[in-house]
């Protein structure tokens, strides 16, 4: 199973692009469940107008994930007139889909964790100092640790420092992600509008379907190359 996590951003785009990405938002998690794809908005900024979304950052998880997103990752076009300003002569909206580059954590492993026994201290009984039975559990690749002193016995200890050291870790990646995730929002503030992966159309959405042939590029190569000679 893969698991991606891709971003729908207006960059510095008007409130109409903010409308483009929540219109699309929809059409692409519909696709993800048609395709029995599992999904988590794990980031989202809302627009300043109602029902826009300046971006948005989703996980998923299923197969056949790059097939999907190849058909996604890139600029969206959308053609239409403003939801906002009806006499705005701008009719082409651009939006960005990008899959975000960030590793997906392993699980911790017992290498990477450094154990200690200390001595345990508060209540307990003249026996508490004797015995180093508390752990302090480091994680060396990120130095989160914590210190556990329930029980007596140090195996047990062990045992839950080990279980919260986990916890820790997982919030600690869950705030790195949102530092990258916003990182990468600000490397996409400017999208490219040439050579859209999809192209919609109109107040009803629909997408518009572009159809490439061999004259047509033909033609082009044609038209770059009489630019060359003059």
């Amino acid at each position: 199973m893969e698991t991606k996590i891709i971003q729908l951003t207006a960059a510095k785009g008007p409130s109409e692009c903010a409308w483009v990405v929540a219109k699309v938002l929809k059409i692409f998690l519909k696709e993800v469940i048609q395709n029995k794809i599992e999904y988590k908005v794990i980031h989202k900024v809302n627009g300043l107008e109602n029902g826009t979304v300046q971006s948005v950052t989703i996980e998923l998880k299923g197969g056949q994930l790059t097939t999907l997103l190849s058909n996604w990752t890139g600029t969206i076009q959308w053609i239409g007139t403003s939801t906002f300003r009806k006499y705005h002569k701008r009719k082409n909206w651009f939006i960005g889909c990008y899959e975000l580059d960030i590793c997906e954590e392993n699980a911790i492993s017992e290498h990477e964790i450094q154990f200690q026994a200390i001595r345990s201290s508060g209540p307990g009984g003249q026996h508490v100092n004797k015995v180093s039975s508390a752990i302090r559990a480091k994680h060396i690749p990120t130095g989160v640790q914590v210190l556990v002193s329930e029980s007596r016995s140090q195996h047990q200890n062990k045992k839950i420092a080990r279980q919260r050291l986990k916890e820790k870790i997982t919030n600690h990646n869950t705030n790195q992600l949102k530092e990258s995730i916003k990182n990468e929002w600000e490397n996409h503030l400017t999208l490219q509008r040439g050579n859209p992966v999809r192209v919609f159309k109109g107040s009803d959405f629909k997408q518009q379907k572009t159809e490439k042939s061999f004259k047509t590029k033909r033609n082009q190569l044609k038209n770059d190359l009489r630019k060359q000679l003059e």
